[in-house]
């Protein structure tokens, strides 16, 4: 029987304040993805502009588009044809007078999907985002693309479980993390190989491969009227990697350098292990009602 194989890339970026700038380079990172042979692409989370989260403006405001107007959907729609590869995208939404963290996962045939709104919303020192987006309605999904189903949680998603087994429970067969995540301005720690222990437990619970594309460098934010005069800085660490099925670490990237990541996974294999284990055949949903807040 042939197997269902997938090659998978994931993008590891700088940003600049150039909103086109950055579409360009994404689209030449993702050129060079798909010439290793990649098939489904990840890019890092809110790749068109500088982590604007890292402080509080009204103005930045402007900077959230519909689905339909959104200028990196629009143009990864087109790629996403022309090289026919999968590709979830990262975008900052305005849907009326709401705003979210959104994805807009994009099939080999320039075809949107749907979306997915980021449930969980940081709110620490430089990492404001309560201030931007309203927390995701979507509830947790899987999407049938042409090279097979995949889950996407972003950022923040990334450290609840329940997030990865939700997905999970879908019939997601590949888990997609598109990340903003550098230092920790205020706790003096390198949170780096904690946040890759978090998802690698998530691929070992659910014996589903887990794919993570952060962005690099520093950026700063100097002084002015609209943001109270404050300063701050934060570098992004990189070190995107991708797993196997067990959360072994497949490959990974450096703290400071652009790098595309390509690995291949076999669908059906995979499928095979996670019956073979019985983790989803031994599960007990009758006794995780605390987890939805009916049981104390």
């Amino acid at each position: 029987m042939d197997m269902r194989k997938v090659v998978v890339g994931a993008v590891q970026m700088k940003c600049v304040k150039d909103r086109e700038k950055n579409i360009a380079n994404a689209d030449k990172l993702v050129r060079e993805a798909a010439k290793k042979g990649a098939q489904i692409i990840l890019l890092p989370e809110l790749f068109e502009n500088l982590y604007f989260c890292q402080e509080k403006r009204y103005d930045y405001y402007d900077l959230a588009e519909s689905l339909e107007e959104n200028a990196a959907v629009n143009h990864f729609k087109a790629l996403a044809k022309e090289l026919d590869v999968v590709l979830p995208i990262s975008f900052y939404e305005k849907d009326k007078n709401v705003l979210y963290n959104t994805v807009a996962v994009i099939d080999a045939d320039g075809s949107v999907l749907g979306i997915y709104r980021k449930t969980h919303i940081p709110d620490d020192h430089f990492y404001q985002e309560k201030f931007y987006f309203t927390p995701g309605n979507t509830g947790f999904r899987a999407w049938k693309t042409k090279y097979g189903t995949i889950g996407v949680g972003i950022c923040w998603d990334q450290w609840f479980p329940e997030c990865a087994r939700a997905m999970a429970l879908k019939g997601a067969e590949i888990l997609f993390y598109p990340t903003a995540i550098g230092s920790e301005p205020i706790l003096e720690c390198d949170s780096m190989p904690h946040w890759r222990r978090c998802m690698q437990g998530h691929a070992g619970s659910n014996l589903i491969p887990v794919v993570a594309a952060n962005r690099i460098g520093e950026e700063v934010v100097h002084p002015c009227e609209e943001n109270n005069m404050q300063s701050s800085s934060l570098i992004f660490y990189g070190s995107s990697f991708m797993t196997d099925g067990t959360g072994e670490i497949c490959v990974q990237a450096s703290r400071d350098q652009e790098e595309v990541l390509v690995a291949e996974y076999d669908l059906d294999s995979l499928e095979e292990d996670r019956l073979s284990w019985g983790i989803f055949r031994d599960r007990r949903e009758e006794c995780y009602k605390v987890l939805a807040g009916g049981e104390r």
